[in-house]
């Protein structure tokens, strides 16, 4: 027999805590699922990581109810009932994310899309929408306008210069029954069909910057394509007074009850430190923060003091000899950053925000990546977009893709993106990412 709790179902939803009893079940189903990347869809399309996901949620969810069961008796749901959820939320969630899969690789439901344009971004812009079938776009055909075509001009009449691109760019809509136009031009200047795009969108064809649905899809800014007029006439790329204000009152806010959580933390640190190495607990380090002003970073040290000695300032890399026993544990829990806090009390630094970097680096770099001072403009952060999105950077390339999730996170700017970014760090600590 199913124990309720109660005599019946009613009852127990009505006077023995019955709504409460399923809003935290549900909130520990969703939050498990949530840190074990059960909404990836990379995680959707492999059954055998699939199966295995699921049965690390399964377990998790058992064992926190389990916590909670004990601290909090009250809450207790039968164990029959309990078991039989368990049971049937594990096989819903299965069947329901495949057949999620099954529909998204039918080629019948998804969007017809042509690219327009064979700018740099069209290769990755392909390759990103093929990987990714949940979006519900498949790319048909790519039309790219002839190099040679004039444009409209007094001396050239409309009709002549118009026309060869119209027939052909309508026939290639028609034959491929296109629903959605990608436009990823490299340069627009004089190419771009506007009137033909406008007679399309008129006729129910979407019309899409290749680089607003590139954005939104990677969370990241291709600085290869990027224009200098769309940073200008972009909606992004604005800090406003009211925002800023209220990042320095939230960063300071989090940043005290952090400290002070973390004072019995410090003379466990600092003793695990000295007893493994010789050199001092704090390491300063020059970094480069907003507006391009260098301050003082202050970290546990994690390497040994003589670390750069002979080589100068390098990145770290994957096993890197210099990281003592204790500070690659520090590292890979992120404990040796606590002393940061005093650098977002300061004022030098906020919560979240771009990592700040090394002056040596910021100079190479500058030098190597356009727009790469673009990142100064908004105070750095303890963690940020491009942590949480991308691994530890150790080379100009990396330091590349982390500035295009850089100029995303600068660009969209939020309480929201800062609250997603706040809570996504936390499940990299947990589970011990992206640590170097």
């Amino acid at each position: 027999m199913v124990r309720l709790g109660a005599s019946d179902a009613a009852v127990m939803l009505r006077y023995e805590q019955g709504f409460l009893k399923i809003v935290i079940i549900s909130a520990v189903f969703v939050t498990c699922m949530y840190y074990f990347d059960f909404y990836d869809s990379l995680i959707l399309r492999n059954l055998r990581e699939l199966l295995t996901r699921l049965i690390q949620v399964l377990g998790t969810v058992c064992i926190l109810l389990a916590i909670l069961y004990y601290v909090y008796p009250t809450l207790e749901l039968g164990r029959g009932i309990l078991a039989i959820g368990v049971s049937l939320v594990g096989i819903i969630l299965l069947l329901w994310r495949r057949l999620f899969v099954a529909i998204n690789n039918q080629s019948t439901f998804a969007e017809r899309v042509l690219l327009l344009g064979d700018g740099p971004l069209a290769i990755p812009l392909m390759r990103e929408v093929e990987s990714r079938p949940e979006l519900g776009l498949r790319i048909v055909s790519q039309f790219v306008v002839p190099s040679n075509r004039v444009a409209h001009t007094d001396s050239a009449p409309q009709a002549e210069s118009e026309r060869p691109c119209t027939e052909d760019l309508f026939h290639h809509v028609r034959t491929h029954r296109v629903n959605r136009i990608l436009v990823v031009f490299g340069d627009r200047r004089g190419r771009l069909p506007v009137e033909d795009l406008l007679k399309l969108k008129g006729r129910g064809v979407r019309i899409q910057d290749g680089t607003d649905l590139y954005e939104s899809i990677t969370g990241k800014v291709p600085i290869e394509s990027l224009r200098l007029g769309w940073l200008l006439f972009s909606p992004g790329f604005f800090v406003s007074r009211r925002f800023v204000i209220y990042k320095r009152m939230a960063s300071v806010l989090i940043s005290i009850p952090g400290v002070l959580l973390s004072l019995p933390l410090i003379p466990l640190i600092a003793l695990a430190i000295k007893l493994t190495s010789r050199g001092p607990v704090f390491y300063a380090q020059k970094r480069v923060g907003h507006n391009g002003d260098v301050f003082e970073c202050y970290k546990f040290r994690t390497m040994r003091a003589d670390a750069e000695a002979d080589s100068g300032p390098t990145w770290a890399g994957d096993d890197d000899p210099r990281i003592t026993v204790v500070g690659r544990f520090l590292r890979i829990s992120r404990l040796d950053e606590i002393p940061q806090l005093w650098n977002v009390l300061t004022g030098n630094m906020s919560l979240v925000g771009p990592r700040p970097e090394r002056p040596e680096f910021v100079e190479l770099l500058s030098r190597e990546i356009p727009l790469y001072h673009l990142r100064h403009t908004v105070r750095p952060g303890i963690t940020g977009w491009a942590q949480i999105r991308f691994r530890y950077g150790s080379s100009v390339e990396d330091a590349k893709e982390k500035l295009r999730y850089d100029l995303f996170y600068i660009k969209n700017m939020s309480p929201g993106l800062d609250f997603l970014i706040f809570f996504q760090t936390i499940k990299i600590i947990l589970l011990g990412r992206g640590a170097q």
